[in-house]
C-alpha cells in the first residue's frame, strides 16, 4: 500500500490497518488522528512520539497482540491477522532444534510469571539462539528495566510493521 492509499482510508480501514502494526487501542486512536500524514518520515515520527507517550498499560495490550517466541502454532492460530508478518519476524526459530524450542518455552514461560507480560524482542533478523540468549538475560532485569526494555523493542517491531504496511 502507498502512502497515498493509507491516506485515503476510511477511519475504520485505518483502524485495522494500524492496530496490525500496533495493538494498543489507544495508540491507535491517536495515531488517527494524525492522518492524513505528509510522508513516510512523518509517519513513522509520529508513530513513535504516540508511542512515548502511551502508559505502561497501553504498552501490556500491545504486547498481548503477539504471540510468544518460538510459539508457532499459536502465530498461525491466535494472531491470523499478523501471522505473515509474526511468521516473517520469527522465522529462524522454525529452523532450531527441539532443545532450544523447549527452552524458549520454558524461559517464555518463567518470564511471563516474572514479570506479567510475554517476552517481547523484535526478532528480525535474530537467531533462535539469540532470542534464548537474550531472554535468559532479560529475566534478571527489575521490573523497571525490563518494562521499558519491552516498550523499546515493541517500538521497533511497530516501525518494521509500519514500513512493511508501505511496501
Amino acid at each position: 500500500m502507498t502512502l497515498t492509499e493509507l491516506n485515503s482510508l476510511s477511519e475504520s480501514e485505518l483502524k485495522q490497518a494500524l492496530t496490525r502494526c500496533c495493538g494498543s487501542s489507544n495508540w491507535v486512536e491517536n495515531m488517527v488522528s494524525v492522518f492524513p500524514v505528509s510522508s513516510q518520515q512523518n509517519l513513522f515520527n509520529k508513530a513513535e512520539e504516540i508511542w512515548d507517550g502511551c502508559t505502561e498499560e497501553d504498552w501490556k495490550e500491545a504486547f498481548t497482540h503477539h504471540p510468544k517466541i518460538g510459539d508457532v502454532q499459536s502465530l498461525k492460530e491466535k494472531f491470523a491477522s499478523t501471522s505473515q508478518w509474526a511468521e516473517g519476524e520469527q522465522s529462524s526459530v522454525q529452523h532450531t532444534s527441539d532443545q532450544v524450542l523447549e527452552a524458549l518455552k520454558t524461559n517464555n514461560q518463567l518470564y511471563e510469571e516474572r514479570f506479567g507480560y510475554i517476552f517481547i524482542v523484535c526478532a528480525t533478523g535474530k537467531s533462535a539462539e539469540e532470542m534464548l540468549s537474550m531472554l535468559t538475560l532479560r529475566l534478571l532485569n527489575s521490573q523497571e528495566d525490563e518494562i521499558n526494555i519491552a516498550m523499546e523493542e515493541q517500538n521497533k517491531i511497530t516501525q518494521l510493521r509500519l514500513q512493511k504496511l508501505l511496501s
